[in-house]
């Protein structure tokens, strides 16, 4: 079955097939019409949706419906998400799963309603307070605003910690047709680590609290362990790279930018693919530098630079070499068009 739907909405069509059963949230542009969706769709499946009076209410009702073993969601857009940061750093200290949608605009302060990318530090470095991760999935499609919703309820839960879904303004905003998933996610068993309203789970403590120190450290070091695990996850999308001269590397909107452009140049003579991480963290590093090996690449953003920085240091850290890594980017909602990356991508070439 087939909807044409915004992606905003895909997102609460994912969350209702991931088993969500519960929503929190504050509207805010360009993400509203996910808690709009919410409000209506989850209590028509009986599921349920509340409003919070604002962003910071919104992920501790996350947090608490997280301790009760409830599958939880909220979303928001820029500074509702700076809002969350402290939040989000208690479930991940406290091992709690749940999802947090980010569909990003232009910043700092208020900034405006365009689609940005200047999010990127804040989801995969971990905007909160000490050393902590979250699963950070980059959907490009309306289809992908569903299918990594579900998909981030499945790594939050497997691995014990918040799971953000980032997207931009214009992913939230555009209308694409969604094949809908074929069956509702099996829910996961939480009577091992869950507070339910049973004697039996009365022994389960939530908390991230150790006033001992070296108690502190040694969950610091467990956390550690399971951000490692997690890169078993990471997952990417190689398209024309076999025998590309210079890979654009990009995510979200700018992958189909970058895709097209790769197109372009192609049709006149440049052998050009196109690399797309679909998690951002944990970032496919390895395979990142496996297909830059000995090529050009240029990095497409919506920022300042922040995802350039973290391709340069995936390949320092995985051992790959490049040739060149380029910049093409945009910020403050502006978009670049196919030209601007071909002709940038024209000029790495040259050096």
């Amino acid at each position: 079955m087939t909807k044409f739907v915004k992606g905003n909405e895909a997102v609460v069509i994912g969350a209702l097939y991931a088993g969500c059963d519960v929503y929190f949230g504050y509207p805010i542009t360009p993400a509203s019409e996910i808690a709009h969706a919410a409000a209506r769709w989850f209590p028509s499946v009986g599921r349920e949706f509340l409003q919070a009076e604002c962003e910071t209410a919104s992920i501790y009702m996350v947090y608490g419906a997280a301790a009760a073993g409830r599958l939880s969601m909220t979303a928001t857009s820029g500074p509702g998400m700076s809002l969350m940061q402290e939040g989000i750093s208690y479930m991940a200290g406290a091992n709690l799963p749940g999802v947090i949608v980010n569909i990003m605009r232009a910043g700092p302060g208020l900034g405006n309603v365009y689609p940005e990318q200047g999010d990127y530090n804040q989801a995969v470095k971990g905007g909160g307070h000490g050393n902590y991760q979250c699963v950070v999935l980059a959907p490009a499609s309306v289809q992908e605003m569903c299918d990594l919703t579900l998909r981030a309820f499945e790594l939050s839960f497997r691995y014990m910690t918040p799971a953000i879904v980032l997207a931009d303004g214009l992913l939230g905003q555009m209308m694409e047709t969604l094949v809908l998933p074929e069956h509702e996610q099996p829910r996961p068993d939480t009577s091992a680590w869950a507070v339910h309203a049973t004697p039996e789970t009365r022994k389960n403590l939530i908390t991230s609290i150790y006033l001992d120190a070296p108690a502190q450290e040694a969950h610091n070091l467990r956390l550690q362990a399971k951000y490692a695990a997690m890169k078993a996850d990471a997952c990417h999308e190689a398209y024309l790279c076999d025998d590309a001269e210079i890979v654009l590397v990009a995510y979200g909107i700018c992958s189909r930018i970058a895709r097209t452009a790769a197109e372009a140049l192609r049709a006149s003579g440049v052998k050009a693919g196109v690399f797309r991480p679909l998690t951002l963290n944990p970032f496919p590093a390895e395979a990142l530098s496996a297909t830059l090996l000995g090529r050009r690449a240029m990095v497409v953003e919506l920022s300042a630079g922040q995802f350039y920085n973290d391709v340069i240091l995936a390949l320092a850290t995985a051992g790959g070499r490049c040739q060149e890594v380029g910049l093409c980017n945009r910020m403050g909602g502006m978009v670049m068009t196919v030209d601007d990356v071909v002709e940038a991508a024209r000029a790495t070439m040259r050096k």
